[in-house]
């Protein structure tokens, strides 16, 4: 096996050689939880979920952190503007993260730490970047010193010269305008912790490196994150725990956006489509499938049109299962996936070239579904279940049931009161009353369903 990752610090795609054989450990940066989820959100934690699932079936027992941030510039914004503790909003937001996480079939993290419940960690890491000349107090904030670390900004591949700094709200007292708050002074009404400099609050970059370095040591294998985060947030987390003597990451992952119009999909430019707006129109299996399918390094532009083609691509690959099952009466995961579907996956995460191969062997399996050919039925069925249980896809897995939401109910409902209509159709047929048979199935094509007369009943599926 040649497992292949492309790494941003090295700006291409290069052999994965984990820290520790057989195990493989991941830090995802994870919600600052001053709102509701959108799909851009999550996308992220879909990639990731893929990738774990994908070193998993590979062998490998895998440590996945996906951290909370609960204290933050924008939570106190927040809190301000709604007159509600900013505790109460980022717990509140904290569940609707971890609920259309679950609702899209995201396996749970090993850890997932609260920034605000890693306040000693953070404190000890500044002492440790103060004592070695890296940070420096200025009324009452503590600043790391960019000058003082020479690899600042390889990752994003910048010139130190030719930028400035993000300044938050309140920092104040910098030797050098791109210098970064490790700790930020208090100030009226907000949440504060003491320190040996004075009462304030955690730096945003400060708290998950701090994080890492407690639940993955001083070295691991991959910390991801989305595109947008590559500066300044992990900079500034590598600058931070490489001069505090941490080796850090080995691997730098980054997923693209969710776009509308072109434009990242942000609360800010109100072109943001909450998880659970969608799951009331769309099922969560088959957001999933749209948002996991692309590969995680490529832009995935939001329209209703291509959550339709999505829709439409896996209800072809549910209704193969579905008929499989009829014809065959069970059919379990194959042990191992297709060796094409592996290799793809190999090179860098490779979902729509596997998807492909996925695709075929649907294809393959109802021309042997057309021709009776039933151990082709099986084979064909169990690889298919295989490859989607790897993508977190599978519809025949009882956990997507207990994770469906309002988008499954729906389809739950539909699916009852079409059986109930075709019960009609065939109580029709059976009293030789063909009209009445015929019109109830044209109806049913009309509003886009195609009906299936078998062995053992009718069946139907989207058009």
């Amino acid at each position: 096996m040649s497992l292949r990752l492309y790494d941003t610090s090295a700006r291409q795609i290069r052999d994965f050689v984990p820290l520790a054989p057989g195990c493989v450990s991941i830090y995802l940066c994870g919600a600052t939880v001053q709102a509701a989820p959108h799909i851009g959100h999550v996308r992220s934690g879909l990639n990731f979920d893929i990738m774990r699932r994908w070193f998993t079936y590979r062998g490998f027992d895998v440590v996945f952190i996906r951290n909370v941030t609960d204290i933050d510039d924008k939570i106190l914004a927040k809190s301000a503007e709604q007159g509600r503790p900013w505790w109460a909003i980022g717990y509140e937001n904290e569940r609707k993260f971890d609920d259309a996480y679950a609702a899209l079939g995201c396996l749970p993290p090993t850890y997932q730490p609260r920034a605000t419940g890693h306040v000693p960690e953070m404190v000890a890491m500044i002492r440790t970047l103060v004592d070695r000349g890296h940070a420096y107090a200025a009324e009452g904030s503590v600043y790391f010193d960019v000058r003082t670390f020479p690899a600042y900004l390889e990752l994003s591949n910048q010139d130190l010269d030719q930028m400035l700094q993000p300044c938050g709200e309140g920092e104040s007292g910098k030797r050098d305008p791109r210098d970064f708050a490790l700790w930020k002074a208090a100030r009226p009404g907000e949440p504060s912790w003491e320190t040996p400099w004075g009462p304030g609050r955690p730096g945003w970059h400060l708290e998950c490196s701090a994080m890492a370095h407690k639940y993955l040591g001083e070295a691991f294998d991959i910390h991801g994150g989305g595109l947008d985060l590559v500066f300044p947030h992990h900079e500034n987390e590598i600058a931070q725990a490489k001069a505090a003597g941490d080796s850090f990451a080995r691997y730098w992952t980054h997923n693209a956006w969710v776009t509308m119009s072109g434009e990242k999909m942000s609360k800010s430019l109100g072109n943001s489509v909450l998880v659970t707006e969608m799951t009331k129109r769309w099922r969560p299996i088959v957001l999933r499938y749209y948002l996991g399918t692309p590969h995680y390094r490529s832009m995935v532009e939001y329209s209703e049109e291509a959550l339709a083609e999505a829709d439409a691509a896996f209800t072809r690959v549910e209704g193969f299962l579905h008929r499989a099952l009829d014809q065959a009466g069970q059919i379990l995961p194959a042990a191992e996936v297709p060796g094409d579907f592996a290799a793809a996956m190999d090179e860098d995460l490779g979902v729509p070239g596997a998807l492909a191969i996925l695709h075929n062997a649907v294809r393959q399996g109802n021309a042997a579904l057309a021709e009776g050919d039933k151990e082709s039925v099986v084979v064909l069925a169990s690889q298919v279940r295989a490859m989607l249980g790897v993508l977190g896809l599978d519809p025949l897995d009882r956990p997507w049931a207990a994770a469906g939401g309002r988008g499954e109910q729906l389809a739950g409902a539909v699916d009852s009161l079409v059986g109930l209509v075709l019960r009609q159709r065939q109580v029709a047929r059976e009293r030789k009353d063909y009209g009445t048979a015929d019109a109830i199935r044209d109806e049913l094509q009309s509003a886009g369903l195609v009906i299936e007369d078998t062995p053992d009943g009718p069946r139907w599926e989207l058009s």
